[in-house]
């Protein structure tokens, strides 16, 4: 566009090819309702349908913006790709699939106006599969519980974001990537509102339960290195206990009561000890993996195309 836009909209695509073009047309309605000089950032993550050639059929219009990453590298990455590429003073992220309606854009943006630095789509009634919401409820109570920190799971990535906001989450260096938390992370002055949340357009959700077991896995292992110091306290625990049962037997032993030693007990010993230091060993060499793909220092995602 000839004039800076004010607006950037940021949306990772996968698998839209019938999604994308009702996805531009209602953002265009939303914005036109604001008035304000606006950019739509489309960042297709390798989909293999044919979304990114219909995303190419935007090219020729001044107020969107077209990326293709070289291979498919998730959501999180895709959408740091488009962030990475705005020009506006403000930035909305929002999912694709028009559960986040772009209607609500206008409530965000002017919600931001009364002061705001961030802006959140709290989803007061979510449209998703019982797997799913179940799955995001366990996660946001694990994550809680293990970085000390309230993480609300009616908040997704959907909200307007300063571009201070934008530039500070950019600067978060972790190879996994995780949007709403670096938003969190980041601080300033921020507040939630209620917004409607649709059914999903078309299709249904790219992510299985082990997609969303292993982005809720790595995400834990790299914001939080609690599950470290609750097996140093289990140990300390298995230790104090196994102090405690050997008193007793050698006080047993030392009274006549004890004339066979349990070929049972020592067994259970055994089995259950072996069993601790070996799950103990598993959780550092995790965390250990995940520092060696830190150290390595690989970009998180690598453009093909913008156009």
């Amino acid at each position: 566009m000839d004039t800076n836009p004010v607006i950037s909209i940021v949306s990772p695509v996968y698998r839209a090819e019938n999604i994308v073009e009702e996805l531009v047309t209602e953002i265009r309605k939303a914005m036109k309702v604001v008035g304000v000089p606006y950019e739509i950032i489309l960042v297709d993550d390798r989909s293999p349908d044919n979304s990114w050639e219909v995303m190419k059929k935007f090219s020729h219009d001044p107020d969107v913006k077209c990326i293709r990453l070289s291979r498919n590298f998730g959501q999180h990455p895709a959408i740091m790709a488009g962030l990475a590429n705005t020009q506006g003073e403000w930035i909305v992220v929002m999912d694709c699939d028009l559960q986040d309606q772009p209607k609500e854009i206008v409530r965000l943006y002017n919600k931001a106006m009364e002061g705001y630095e961030t802006v959140l789509a709290k989803r007061y009634i979510r449209k998703d599969t019982f797997l799913k919401k179940l799955s995001s409820k366990l996660f946001s109570k694990v994550y809680s519980y293990l970085t000390d920190m309230n993480y609300d799971n009616e908040v997704a990535n959907f909200g307007i974001y300063n571009k201070k906001v934008i530039d500070s989450v950019l600067k978060v260096q972790d190879y996994i990537k995780f949007f709403p938390l670096f938003v969190q992370f980041s601080g300033f002055n921020s507040v939630s509102i209620p917004v409607e949340h649709a059914n999903r357009f078309e299709g249904k959700t790219t992510y299985s339960f082990s997609k969303l077991l292993s982005l809720a896995f790595n995400t834990i292992i790299s914001f939080s290195n609690k599950p470290l110091k609750l097996f140093v306290k289990f140990g300390l625990s298995i230790s104090l206990l196994s102090f405690l049962v050997g008193a007793y037997y050698l006080y047993e032993a030392f009274s006549g009561r004890i004339e066979v030693l349990g070929f049972t007990s020592i067994i259970v010993s055994i089995w259950f000890l072996s069993g601790v230091i070996i799950t103990t060993i598993g959780v550092c060499g995790i965390y250990l993996g995940k520092v060696f793909d830190q150290v390595k220092s690989r970009p998180v995602y690598i453009i093909d195309e913008i156009v």
